[in-house]
């Protein structure tokens, strides 16, 4: 790994804690141009490309001003307010919030974002999309005047509005999805309705009878497809989550997360890259989108990572695999978690809980890289002057309070709704309370002055979180909804069954090959769409093969979603990889390929908890912990054997090959693998102190 050399420019101590861009709508920092282009993303002056096109997010969201701008936000909070009340106050049929769910977001998405990305996508609503916003307010209205005779009609057959309005339906789901999720994701849906039709002349395991019209429109459209279970937990789980998530980044939590990464890890060597390992933990618990974090954290980490001497695409590839992880680290995991919840039929928290010990060893392979990285280029750590004071980061632990009591209430059992819902009023009263403080005690103003003020101050942040979650949600909703379409089709042609049949053929010769089928599946399905797709996709097709094999559910699951995240990172089509090197400068392809090796041992986290369910909290405690020991052991070693480095020496080839047997043998639960491994690792940590016995200074 080329050493760059350090730049003189540091952030000094009184300079205040450092500032990142929050929420992932890539504001508040600025840009350089060259004169092809963006110009090279670190110089003197730390800045940083977030002008990205982030793939997760369209690049043609319009900037809406006037009049325009205000109806967007007014009507965008009044979208997310209705559905807290719905599912805090007063529940109505879940069809109708479906429908209303699914096409309000599209009016809002289609008044967001222009058809085709551009440098300038406008600042008003084009005619045409006003046109295309008709038939989003029609199609719910149809369901809301007539939910009784729908639901009638399920059973009798459909009369021609609800064939028109199915129809519609899917087109605009098409659409809403290609403006917000890009091509790939209605292509996919595209393919598969075709395949409706073309079954007949398909061969193999793709041969059906072939599908009418009508009933491919009632089925993809209706509680089975569009309208069915994955939007469902759009419109429940996923939008309040995400806008607790949104509350929470407008009061600031992001700000304090990373000053106490830096607190933490600073001054460790290679520090700043542990600094975007520990931040992207912290991340992880608030947000579930990867792309999202790498912009909201890599304006901050990127730049200090190329200071202190990471070449561009390794400060990317850190970036974008510590990113990555935040969709599997609870409480707020990705919205595919919640997905998994309702298809499993299991409380959310038995699914945060499984997903706590691999979210570990997601996390501390990644940081033994960075580590080993550091050790092998004699990277240094920040200065104490770059760092937060530990005074300062204590003054501001009241800023993890909401996040405390979300984890407290979910895990004291009550309802995720409610749990979100509480976090939300106490990152509200943190934000008046903050405000009020800093007014009166630093600007010196009177009690009532201080309270107008300081509520004014709330009430416009609390726009600012409305507004912001409904951005977020749009893309969720549309890849929901088209998801929702493949998922109908695989349900209506029988083809999820037919590939149950050929993976227990292949369980049959070896159940690995049947997991390393379902990993490639899932892998190909996340490039280029986003993970909670990816996830809904793999799982409609891939999962009950896996069940029938004989996979625990859970486990099943969480292996598929697993690999569906770590898509993100995985060449050709890496979307957090790619994100983060047009922040850094960095060539895509060698950014991709390096965030790979850098979680090349997480790859293997999924097989582990296949092998051994403890890992997933499955057990009793001593069975869970001794699990998490030996995999610890097992993910650095093998992590030492990828990096050719261990403790203050190089790894010969002969060396790294037994470093990595030792390794995958701690990965086996088995009690002589794990004797052995032990061993073998012993023996190598004794071998390397005799061999380079004076440490590096970190």
């Amino acid at each position: 790994m080329p050493v760059q050399p350090a730049a003189a420019t540091r952030r000094p101590r009184h300079a205040g804690p450092a500032r990142c861009v929050s929420g992932g709508f890539m504001t508040g920092v600025p840009v350089r141009e060259g004169p092809t282009g963006p110009a090279d993303t670190f110089g003197a002056d730390g800045v940083v490309n977030t002008q990205v096109d982030d793939m997760e997010f369209a690049s043609a969201r319009r900037d809406l001003a006037g009049w325009q701008g205000l109806a967007w936000r007014a009507a965008a909070s009044a979208f997310v307010l209705w559905h807290m009340w719905i599912l805090l106050v007063q529940p109505v049929d879940p069809t109708v919030s479906r429908a209303v769910h699914v096409f309000l977001g599209a009016a809002l998405g289609f008044a967001l974002f222009a058809p085709r990305a551009s440098d300038q996508p406008g600042r008003r609503v084009a005619w045409y999309d006003w046109l295309l916003m008709i038939p989003c307010l029609l199609v719910p209205m149809h369901y809301i005047l007539d939910a009784d005779g729908i639901e009638m009609r399920s059973f009798m057959g459909p009369n021609w509005q609800d064939l028109a309005a199915g129809a519609v339906g899917i087109l605009i789901v098409l659409e809403f999805a290609r403006r917000t999720a890009g091509l790939v994701m209605p292509m996919i849906a595209v393919v598969f309705i075709a395949y409706c039709f073309v079954g007949p002349w398909m061969p193999g395991i793709l041969f059906h009878r072939g599908v009418e019209w009508q009933a491919a429109v009632v089925e993809l459209f209706g509680n089975n497809g569009v309208l069915g279970t994955i939007v469902q937990v759009s419109a429940s789980f996923i939008i309040l989550f995400v806008t607790f998530a949104a509350f929470l980044q407008a009061s600031k939590a992001g700000d304090y997360f990373n000053d106490l990464a830096l607190a933490l890890v600073g001054r460790a060597r290679g520090g700043p890259a542990k600094v975007t390992v520990v931040s992207g933990i912290l991340f992880g618990t608030i947000s579930g989108s990867a792309v999202a974090n790498v912009v909201a954290s890599g304006a901050f980490t990127i730049p200090m990572m190329r200071r202190v001497g990471y070449d561009r695409e390794t400060a990317a590839a850190v970036e974008a695999t510590s990113s990555t992880g935040g969709q599997i680290t609870p409480p707020v995991m990705g919205a595919g978690a919640f997905i998994m919840a309702e298809v499993l039929g299991i409380p959310y928290t038995e699914i945060a809980l499984a997903g706590l010990i691999p979210a570990l060893l997601f996390y501390i392979a990644n940081y033994i890289h960075c580590d080993l990285n550091a050790r092998k280029a004699g990277i240094r750590g920040l200065t104490r002057e770059e760092l937060p004071r530990w005074v300062d980061i204590a003054r501001r632990t009241y800023m993890a309070a909401p996040l405390v009591l979300l984890i407290f209430v979910l895990l004291s059992g009550y309802s995720p709704f409610r749990a979100a819902a509480i976090g939300i009023a106490a990152t509200i009263a943190i934000m008046l309370g903050t405000a009020l403080v800093h007014r009166m005690g630093l600007q010196g103003q009177s009690l009532p002055g201080a309270v107008i003020g300081a509520i004014a101050e709330t009430l416009a942040a609390i726009e600012r979180a409305l507004t912001g979650s409904a951005k977020e949600v749009m893309q969720l909703i549309a890849v929901c909804a088209a998801a929702g379409i493949v998922a109908g089709v695989i349900g209506l042609t029988g083809v999820g069954g037919r590939f149950a049949t050929m993976l227990l053929d292949i369980a049959g010769t070896s159940s690995f090959l049947a997991m390393v089928f379902a990993m490639v599946v899932a892998i190909i399905l996340g490039m280029g769409v986003p993970t909670t797709a990816a996830y809904a996709i793999a799982a409609a097709v891939v999962a009950p093969g896996l069940i029938r094999i004989g996979v625990e559910g859970l486990v099943a699951h969480m292996f598929i979603f697993y690999f569906a995240i770590l898509s993100a990172i995985t060449p050709p089509v890496a979307l957090a990889s790619f994100a983060a090197a047009s922040m850094s400068g960095g060539d895509m392809w060698r950014t991709s390929v390096v965030a790979v090796k850098l979680g090349l041992a997480t790859f293997i986290v999924p097989y582990m908890f296949w092998l051994s369910p403890a890992l997933l909290a499955q057990g009793e405690l001593s069975v869970i912990l001794q699990a998490f020991a030996t995999a610890t052991g097992g993910v650095w070693l093998l992590a030492c054997s990828t990096e050719g480095w261990m403790l203050n020496g190089r790894l010969t080839m002969p060396l790294r090959l037994a470093a990595a047997a030792a390794g995958l043998m701690l990965m086996v639960p088995e009690v002589f693998t794990d004797i052995a491994g032990l061993a073998i690792g012993t023996a190598l940590v004794l071998w390397q102190r005799r061999a380079f016995p004076v440490e590096k200074p970190a």
